[in-house]
């Protein structure tokens, strides 16, 4: 590996394992280069500042989560397979630590325009994508004859479910676990509404890969 790429990635990963743990009001740059076994110096010369640090941190980590969340998308699954990879992908969020180094950036923004402007656009694309599953899904519903109320969107129903998500998040994150038994009540309700779904689109729908995995429900129930 490149000895610069090697120093950044080390830099970068070092203050993600700080953000998650500590949090962004104690992260130190001294600390994040002991961790990383560089120079101090090292991080003013590749990111300049603290803020260009943690949005470089969040940058890379959203980069390959949303990588993760289209190649899932694109997968040959159900709608409710796919909701429960998701729920599977968030657990892992959790435990290393991602779910809370983006609540700390949010917290972050509020009081730092600089850093909210390069902030936003990273939920931005999240949400994008989120709405591109409920469009799917939404397609598949009609194809099988289904008709939803016009002020029912595909682009309010990804707000609702990206908002959820986001508030259930936060909620996760200060606990106590027993006022989060609502939020898995939801999601398993929103599998089971997707499950239905996959019944009924796998009746009619033709065989292909972007209609939620009909070809596979199929060969299960013959």
């Amino acid at each position: 590996m490149d000895t610069r790429l090697d120093t950044k990635a080390k830099i970068l990963d070092a203050a993600f394992r700080r953000l998650a743990t500590e949090g962004y009001a104690a992260l130190s740059i001294r600390e994040i280069a002991r961790d990383a076994g560089v120079n101090h110096a090292l991080i003013n010369y590749h990111f300049r500042s603290k803020d260009q640090l943690v949005i470089a941190v969040l940058e890379e980590t959203n980069r390959r989560l949303i990588a993760r969340q289209e190649r899932m998308y694109q997968e040959p699954l159900c709608f409710a397979e796919k909701w429960a990879e998701a729920r599977r992908f968030y657990a892992d969020d959790l435990a290393t630590g991602f779910v809370r180094v983006q609540a700390e950036l949010w917290a972050a923004s509020f009081s730092n325009p600089e850093l909210r402007e390069k902030f936003l656009p990273l939920i931005a694309a999240w949400k994008n994508v989120v709405l591109g599953g409920v469009r799917e899904a939404v397609a598949a519903y009609e194809a099988s004859g289904g008709k939803l109320p016009p002020f029912l969107t595909p682009e309010a129903i990804a707000a609702w479910v990206t908002e959820f998500w986001l508030g259930m998040e936060f909620a996760d994150l200060l606990g106590p676990d027993e006022d989060l038994a609502p939020h898995r009540a939801a999601l398993d309700a929103m599998e089971k509404l997707l499950a239905r779904l996959d019944t009924r689109a796998s009746k009619v729908a033709k065989p292909s890969n972007k209609t939620g995995g009909t070809r596979r429900a199929r060969r299960r129930r013959s």
